[in-house]
């Protein structure tokens, strides 16, 4: 029988309440996840002018603050280390984007990433409740995920273009095939994750994370795979300790592994390499030209500090698919130590946190963008990543407050 002490409480300061989100959370989130889908990467059915998803996209983020305003009007905000580090480099875009190398629209892209940023900052007020704010997120990309359903279903053809060598791609919305394979990793690693620490059904896992493998399958996305084995891996490893159902996951996943290695290798190896030759694999699909070129160009003391401000994650004309070089070429080398610390910090956090389902949820979605981070940009602005991120923060807040609760004075049992 547990016996309370009638002390006043510490586990919140007595200014910020400890309460459960509103559902008008989940619809903040939402627009956040709208905000960062991106405005171009695929032939829709309905031709929808680069104009209108931009307007669509920004719209949703100035909701999108709006709400989170109404919902927070006396700005009350938790502590946070990575949304502090990330105004850091908010401030480096600016001061980087001030030498108009990359145009006025650098400006735009700073007051988006600040207003992203003030959004995250005022939800900061519900991150007691993480493990709601991970089914929000659970949520919102899956309702993106059934608009590539959608698309599949009315144009098959245009969902899988002979552009893309038969690669799934939003055909509702336009979305490429790395994007799908982020959405449904992303949803395929929490759902999985939420199922073992016993927060979500088995009908649940089996009706949001199967159909998000088969979209997955269906994208040939490396990146996205690698990222999502190596995430659910450790994730599954800091909970051994804790769960026998973990335990038990984890000895079949590794058996069904070594049986796929041995009698599928050949199907395996032939869908990693999708019909690509030895010099496509080792040139990494046409990246490294553009990351050659783009370490080669001659620069500044000043850009090669602060860099030449916010682009569209282009050079030359050409993606850079790489967070580490699109931050260097941006916000450089001081925007790439910001990157280092943040996530340095993050990993830091959750290697003290005490085992629980939350530290493997965050760990699961920090070591997903570190693995993706190297041929997929989107840790230095406005991005999917940096929600996951946000996503992963809260939940090491949670778990840090559930510690806190378990060792407080005063209670025994």
């Amino acid at each position: 029988m547990a016996v309370t002490s009638h002390r006043p409480s510490v586990d919140t300061p007595a200014f910020l309440p400890e309460e459960r989100s509103p559902r008008l959370v989940g619809a903040v989130w939402v627009l956040l996840v709208i905000n960062t889908l991106g405005s171009q990467g695929a032939v829709t059915v309905v031709p929808i002018p680069r104009s209108v998803t931009q307007l669509v996209t920004m719209g949703a983020l100035v909701v999108a603050f709006g709400l989170a305003l109404v919902l927070n009007p006396r700005v009350r905000l938790r502590p946070s280390a990575l949304l502090l580090q990330l105004s850091l480099l908010t401030v480096v875009s600016v001061i980087s984007s001030a030498q108009l190398e990359s145009g006025y629209g650098a400006f735009f892209r700073c007051g988006r990433l600040a207003m992203f940023l003030a959004t995250l900052w005022l939800l900061t007020r519900w991150w007691d409740d993480a493990t709601r704010l991970a089914r929000h997120h659970i949520r919102a990309i899956g309702a993106v995920l059934l608009t590539v359903v959608a698309g599949m279903v009315i144009a098959p053809g245009k969902a899988f273009p002979e552009f893309y060598s038969g690669r799934l791609v939003g055909a509702v919305w336009p979305m490429t095939p790395p994007q799908i394979g982020f959405y449904s990793a992303t949803v395929i690693g929490l759902t999985v994750l939420l199922w073992l620490g016993g927060r979500t059904t088995r009908s649940s896992l089996l009706l949001v994370a199967a159909p998000a493998v088969v979209l997955l399958l269906l994208t040939h996305t490396r990146t996205a795979t690698i990222a999502l084995v190596a995430g659910l891996a450790v994730a599954f490893i800091s909970l051994v300790s804790t769960s026998t159902r973990a335990r038990r996951l984890f000895a079949r996943a590794t058996i069904l592994a070594g049986g796929a290695a041995i009698f599928l290798g050949p199907a395996i190896q032939a869908w990693l390499r999708r019909g690509q030759d030895d010099e496509a694999l080792s040139d990494l699909t046409g990246r490294q030209k553009v990351w050659d070129a783009l370490l080669a160009a001659q620069r500044t003391t000043s850009e090669q500090l602060f860099g030449v401000g916010l682009t569209n994650k282009s050079y030359d004309g050409l993606p850079i698919d790489s967070s580490w070089l699109a931050v260097y070429h941006e916000q450089g080398l001081i925007g790439v130590a910001i990157v280092v610390g943040f996530l340095a910090t993050l990993l830091v956090v959750a290697v003290l946190r005490p085992p629980s389902l939350e530290r493997a949820a965050a760990l699961f979605l920090i070591l997903y963008c570190l693995v993706a981070s190297y041929t997929e940009a989107g840790l230095g602005d406005a991005s999917p990543y940096l929600l996951n991120l946000a996503v992963a923060a809260a939940l090491l807040h949670a778990a840090g407050r559930s510690a806190e609760r378990a060792h407080r004075p005063g209670v025994r049992t």
